[in-house]
């Protein structure tokens, strides 16, 4: 299940991109799973471990993808921190979603990013499970009014 902190409620890692460039390793990048992410946000296909190939950039090392792949594949291989997910685009809910539905997964966000269609979402700082795109919004906007009452 996917549990969010929205604007507050536990410490998170502040600069996941930079953290994932230190600690990567080369099987991350060529697990399957992985490299269907980067191809659907980064457009980009992994030929190896140490290559991948961008439309825009050419031949890039995963130290260049964008900081939204690093995020995820960080929530889905290294389970040392809760990660901001606002690293990441709206390009990267699905796989947020996907990632979740195997493990419980906790990240903190400080924008709404758009989950389309059915999913289970807990908002930790209500405590509230909303399954829909209309009970997410109302939920984290629920969330934010007691941070600014808090």
């Amino acid at each position: 299940m996917l549990k969010i902190w929205y604007y507050g409620g536990t410490e998170y890692m502040n600069d996941a991109p930079a953290y994932f460039d230190n600690v990567y390793e080369d099987e991350w990048i060529e697990d399957a799973f992985v490299k269907e992410m980067i191809q659907d946000v980064d457009h980009s296909a992994v030929i190896s471990a140490h290559i991948i190939e961008s439309p825009v950039l050419g031949a890039i090392t995963p130290k260049d993808l964008s900081g939204g792949v690093k995020v995820l594949i960080l929530m889905l291989k290294d389970d040392s921190f809760v990660y901001n997910l606002s690293n990441c685009g709206n390009n990267c809910a699905k796989w947020v979603l996907k990632i979740a539905e195997s493990k419980d997964l906790t990240v903190y966000l400080q924008h709404i990013i758009r989950f389309e269609g059915t999913f289970e979402i807990q908002i930790m700082n209500t405590g509230k499970i909303v399954r829909n795109p209309t009970e997410y919004v109302d939920g984290l906007l629920e969330a934010e009014a007691m941070q600014d009452e808090g």
